[in-house]
């Protein structure tokens, strides 16, 4: 078999696979936001060794095509603080969305140093780092914690059985209108696959964007 027809084959079993994976639930969240045709979607852990692994190339895609990356949180019981570091990142949000996609990566990046004792410390010194007031307690209502909760939610409907779990997903309503990344090394040529399906076009880098649907 020519190296052509093996990566074709190989990219075929990927599609089936992912595509497999995730039927059987409800994946109707599985979308682009509006007014886009293709974007990523990513159920991710902030204590998830592979979660930080991946999100440096989830961003880096989402920039080099110029489409959402959607991110859902998905605290996994096993670990002790994700959960109070995903209502930090849903505050830093309310600031803006940059500097909640910054708390993430800077939490990501110093994960392994990370505890449930030092989380706050880490937490203050990232708030005034970015200039941003972080008010002794962060949630007081109990409305950030209900969004992660909700996104958790939605990750069980599907169900997801990992983190990060990751689709490419399209506007199309044609077929199954997602492809979960089962090998992180195929993302690019996943997402041309879909961009050429949809018909999308990539924009220039610069008016790459970050979003949330939720």
């Amino acid at each position: 078999m020519n190296r052509t027809r093996l990566w074709q084959f190989v990219l075929a079993v990927t599609v089936l696979v992912g595509s497999t994976l995730a039927w059987g639930g409800d994946t109707s969240m599985l979308r682009p936001p509006k007014g886009s045709k293709v974007a990523i979607i990513v159920f991710e852990d902030l204590e998830c060794p592979d979660c930080a692994r991946a999100a440096p190339l989830l961003h880096e895609a989402a920039k080099t095509y110029n489409i959402p990356l959607v991110q859902y949180d998905f605290p996994l019981p096993m670990h002790p603080w994700s959960f109070e570091a995903a209502v930090n990142a849903r505050y830093f949000d309310t600031k803006s969305k940059q500097v909640g996609d910054d708390y993430r990566l800077y939490i990501f990046q110093n994960q392994l140093a990370i505890t449930k004792q030092n989380l706050r410390g880490y937490t203050e010194r990232f708030a005034e780092q970015h200039k941003t007031p972080l008010p002794f307690v962060v949630d007081p209502s109990g409305e950030l914690a209900a969004k992660v909760k909700a996104d958790y939610q939605l990750g069980q409907k599907i169900p997801l059985d990992h983190t990060p779990t990751i689709y490419v997903v399209s506007d199309s309503v044609r077929g199954t209108p997602f492809i979960e990344v089962v090998d992180r090394t195929q993302l690019y040529q996943l997402i041309e696959q879909v961009m050429k399906e949809t018909g999308a076009t990539a924009k220039p880098a610069s008016a790459s964007k970050t979003t949330k649907s939720h």
